[in-house]
């Protein structure tokens, strides 16, 4: 009996999933999933083979810092009404829907454009997808945390993460499949279609009822003041008081964590491809075999956090990441074997998977319930500028060097993170 009402209560918990923002929430992940890669790795996989030199596809991870400076225009979409579609569908239904519509416009874009011709047009459409994409982050951040009580949030951050890899599987295994049986300008305008789903979601969910705090619905204008110190300066000044003298320390923390994971990343695909790998060879291992690997990681990272806290994992997966680019410098010197690339991205999102969750629990722990999302939002935001920044380099050494001291560049570049993590560790209490 009691294990009938054990099996009674597991099946009333899955329930949860059956509730209909929570199933609306895969499709909103699989549209802020799907434009990820498109200006990432799967559009350096094209500059590579459209023989863009390494120092302009590394540059190219500039882009990706629209993701990380969103906290600069996010109390803008938290407060700014649009012109008439407020109106119609709300705040956060409506922020998503121009976002969306702001991706398919880029990638029809950069569909149409040639980088052998004018790959300023192509950065120029790309910049376009990135920001549209971190605006829509920021729109459905609210919206997830908004739309149901707190005894669904785990239902939706799971439907939302589920989504959200499905559209990376999408953008990069799906991209390079039709690249490779047609041609990147359909691939592209194929992306365009897909985000059709987050289109058609947004318009069939029901807009969040949240509570009037005075300041919804409203332009920054005679209260800028009050509104400015209370969404933008309220946060900072609530970590650093505190945190005391240990606040630097965390924020260079944070920034510092993943600097060695980015700088390899932006040149993954370009390496696969100067090594030899075919594009199907790259879809199906580094795209579909990785993100299993990468979920599994995620769960190592959950049961490591529940078992041992969050300090000793956290310093094992600095160290993790540092060490894991080093496959990638044996590949180098070792050549173009599958079953080398299949080590080597099983090593590499093995460690990704695991310091995500990590990460994202410890910065989780660091952010006060008064501030939750917007502290959230500032922390990843640092998270990912600096190595944002310094990955832009990453072609130049390339061309400067060659890959295997480029691999080991990118591993030295995880040294801060380890010794910082430790630091950190020793300073501050287990959150």
């Amino acid at each position: 009996m009691t294990s009938e009402s054990g099996a009674g209560g597991w099946l009333n918990a899955a329930r949860v999933y059956l509730h209909p923002r929570v199933a609306a929430m895969l499709f909103l992940g699989f549209s802020a999933g799907l434009p990820f890669l498109l200006v990432a790795g799967t559009l350096t996989a094209w500059l590579a083979l459209a023989d863009v030199s390494m120092a302009q596809i590394g540059m190219f991870a500039w882009i990706g810092i629209a993701y990380s400076l969103k906290f600069l225009w996010a109390p803008l979409v938290d407060r700014l009404p649009l012109p008439v579609l407020t109106r119609a569908l709300g705040r956060r239904r409506s922020w998503m829907l121009v976002s969306q519509l702001a991706v398919i416009a880029g990638l029809l874009g950069i569909a149409s454009s040639d980088p052998t011709l004018d790959l300023a047009r192509v950065a120029w459409f790309a910049l376009l997808v990135a920001f549209g994409s971190a605006t829509q982050d920021i729109a459905l951040d609210a919206y997830r945390i908004e739309a149901v009580e707190l005894r669904r949030q785990g239902a939706m951050a799971a439907a939302y993460q589920g989504g959200y890899r499905i559209g990376i599987l999408a953008a990069g295994a799906g991209a390079l499949v039709i690249a490779n049986w047609l041609d990147w300008q359909t691939a592209y305008q194929a992306m365009a279609g897909l985000m059709a789903v987050g289109l058609i979601t947004v318009l069939l969910i029901m807009e969040p009822t949240v509570p009037d705090n005075g300041l919804a619905d409203s332009a920054p204008g005679a209260g800028f003041a009050e509104w400015f110190a209370n969404a933008v300066v309220g946060p900072f000044a609530e970590f650093f008081q505190r945190n005391g003298g240990i606040a630097i320390l965390l924020l260079v923390f944070i920034s510092c964590y993943r600097i060695s994971d980015m700088v390899l990343g932006v040149m993954a695909n370009p390496f696969y491809i100067d090594l030899g790998f075919t594009l199907p060879q790259i879809a199906a291992v580094t795209k579909v075999f990785g993100v299993i690997i990468t979920l599994s990681g995620a769960a190592l990272g959950g049961i490591a956090v529940a078992r041992y806290g969050l300090n000793g994992p956290l310093v094992f997966g600095a160290v993790l990441l540092a060490v894991t680019n080093l496959f990638f410098a044996g590949m180098a010197l070792y050549g173009a074997e599958l079953w080398f690339l299949v080590v080597t991205i099983s090593a590499d999102n093995l460690a990704a998977g695991f310091t995500g969750t990590v990460f994202i629990a410890y910065l989780s722990g660091l952010t006060n319930v008064a501030y939750t999302a917007t502290q959230y939002a500032l922390f990843s935001s640092l998270m990912t500028l600096p190595g944002k920044f310094i990955s832009g380099f990453s072609g130049q050494i390339v061309e400067a060097v060659d890959w295997f001291t480029f691999f080991v560049y990118a591993s030295f570049m995880g040294l801060p993170a380890v010794f910082l993590a430790i630091a950190v560790t020793r300073r501050r209490p287990q959150p």
